[in-house]
């Protein structure tokens, strides 16, 4: 097996293999680590979960909280009595009565507070003006919530789902491809590849590490798609890896990409992998972009990310 290229031993990850279950990296970029030895509320950033969620769940997790406080406080005003609560008619059925109270509720968690109902008695007061402090103050990390997630700068950087092993020039190269999907302007653009490959040496399975040489790894914009190439050359450690190695070989690619973004004058990152078993052997990217009808504008189709089509030609 070629061992060319020089090994790394600064990525963060251990050399020993046999610690390690599946990939390093997932394909959104996050470690594939799971954390325990701790209390889940201990080694959980909520912060960090909230803004980094995706949206519908960002959403339903404050519907769902928003109707749970609400329940539980219509049940504590029910415990104390639907009598200290003037405007709600005793004469209703169990049913229609709390469901007076969790509107009372609610009118009283947003601070509302239509007159409709009111509250009497000590406890009945003293619970609703807990409620409404409750409220202001859910609001307002829900509204942090909200501008957090809007302004957090975000590569909007697609990759595709397969790496290649394409024909260049007089050799092969290994190509993936990558494109902005949203309307921001980056530039400064800069990405590095390391492969990782776990060999057996002296009957341990030891991951080994290189930094590929990219034949372009910094472009001065990125507003277009960007095919990585790392040419195979006697000094790459892929050379004389066949279609068979791939296949057989426990190996990953973890991509990191950081650009500019004009917007909010700040840096962004963003990482993937792939896996060996993610590569394609011989084939090659199909463009994605084309000039407009009146040739006056380059369209982007990011729905050619991953399209490719295989080619023949021979191993080395």
């Amino acid at each position: 097996m070629n061992t060319a290229g020089k090994s790394q031993e600064n990525t963060g990850f251990g050399t020993n293999a046999s610690n390690y279950g599946g990939r390093l990296i997932n394909k959104d970029g996050s470690a594939n680590v799971e954390k325990r030895g701790m209390f889940l509320l201990r080694r959980i950033s909520w912060y960090h979960t909230m803004i980094a969620m995706p949206q519908w769940r960002f959403l339903l997790t404050l519907l769902l909280f928003y109707i749970g406080m609400n329940f539980i406080f219509a049940l504590l005003y029910f415990s104390i009595g639907i009598e200290h609560l003037n405007g709600i008619d005793p004469s209703g059925t169990e049913l229609g009565k709390f469901g007076q109270a969790y509107f009372f509720s609610a009118q009283t968690f947003t601070t509302v507070g239509y007159g409709h109902i009111s509250p009497v008695g000590f406890l009945a007061s003293a619970l609703s003006a807990a409620e409404a402090l409750i409220g202001l103050l859910s609001f307002a990390i829900a509204t942090g919530l909200f501008f957090g997630r809007f302004s957090k700068p975000t590569a909007f950087i697609k990759f595709s789902d397969n790496a290649l092993i394409s024909p260049y020039r007089e050799g092969t190269a290994l190509m993936l491809r990558l494109t902005p999907f949203k309307n921001t302007d980056l530039t400064d653009a800069f990405a590095r590849i390391t492969m990782r490959r776990s060999d057996n040496e002296n009957g341990a399975m030891t991951n080994r590490f290189f930094a590929l040489d990219l034949e372009l790894d910094r472009i001065n914009v990125l507003s277009l798609s960007w095919t990585l190439v790392h040419p195979i050359t006697p000094e790459s450690p892929l050379y004389g890896l066949s279609n068979q190695d791939f296949a057989s070989i426990n190996g990953e690619f973890i991509v990191h990409l950081t650009a500019f973004d004009d917007m909010f004058s700040n840096t962004v990152a963003t990482r993937t992998s792939y896996t060996f078993d993610e590569v394609v052997y011989g084939a090659k990217f199909d463009s994605m972009y084309t000039r407009n009808e009146s040739n006056s504008k380059t369209i982007l189709h990011l729905d050619l990310l991953n399209s490719y089509q295989k080619v023949d030609f021979k191993e080395k």
